[in-house]
């Protein structure tokens, strides 16, 4: 009998990575070939493409990125669990947990990791979604549990949680400088719906007008990149 050790064809689990950068696809690939019983079995850098490629390659778990070429990862996870309710999904980004981490489980995400964490981490998020369990950050585990049994120490929702997943995303694309009928484009939806998404946002953050909607989403967007 053969002495070298293979992967177990039964066992191994098929990964599709989604992201807009193509060194950090490659990256993340690198390492997951290290991994026994892991393969990449296909990747994509936008929402259409993972739509259309998600299907065929049928992986056991898709990562995807918050900030994509086009369209919104907290979407995607959406639209596949419409399509594949049994996908795992392991949402990662370079974001903040405290920011996305509750609206990717809400989205059907199994879990959140941050891309600053190191291959250790990362590879222990993989394998715990894989696993059937739900990955967070210590902190963020204490900080939902907090709030579903009631002893949370937060008074109230921050600005960020008072928008839905839209709300927000209109409000990242207004930050980065896009016009009204721009992000109507990119978020595939009328003008009159991103009007009606701007109201909502300024009734929500209390502003008084257009410019300092405008003013807010962009250092909102600043922010962001500085990781809060």
């Amino acid at each position: 009998m053969p002495t070298t050790l293979t992967k177990n064809a039964a066992a191994v689990k098929r990964i599709f990575v989604v992201d807009d950068h193509p060194m950090i696809r490659e990256g993340l690939a690198a390492q997951i070939a290290n991994e026994p019983n892991l393969e990449i079995c296909g990747e994509a850098e936008d929402v259409v493409e993972a739509v259309a490629r998600i299907p065929e390659a049928n992986p056991d778990l898709a990562i995807i990125d918050i900030s994509l070429k086009s369209g919104n990862g907290i979407d995607l996870v959406k639209r596949l669990k419409a399509k594949k309710p049994d996908l795992v999904i392991l949402v990662w980004s370079m974001y903040p947990e405290n920011l996305y981490a509750e609206r990717a489980l809400r989205a059907g995400a199994r879990g959140y990791v941050n891309k600053g964490q190191s291959a250790s981490q990362i590879m222990e998020a993989i394998r715990t979604v894989l696993d059937g369990r739900t990955y967070l950050s210590p902190e963020m585990s204490a900080k939902l549990l907090g709030r579903v049994i009631g002893h949370s120490s937060e008074d109230c929702a921050t600005w960020v949680e008072k928008l839905t997943d839209r709300e927000l995303e209109a409000f990242e694309l207004l930050g980065q400088g896009l016009t009204t009928v721009q992000i109507a484009t990119r978020m595939h939806v009328s003008h009159k719906t991103v009007e009606t998404y701007r109201a909502r946002i300024k009734e929500k953050l209390g502003l008084a007008n257009a410019v300092e909607l405008v003013q807010h989403a962009v250092q909102w967007v600043m922010q962001k990149s500085e990781g809060l």
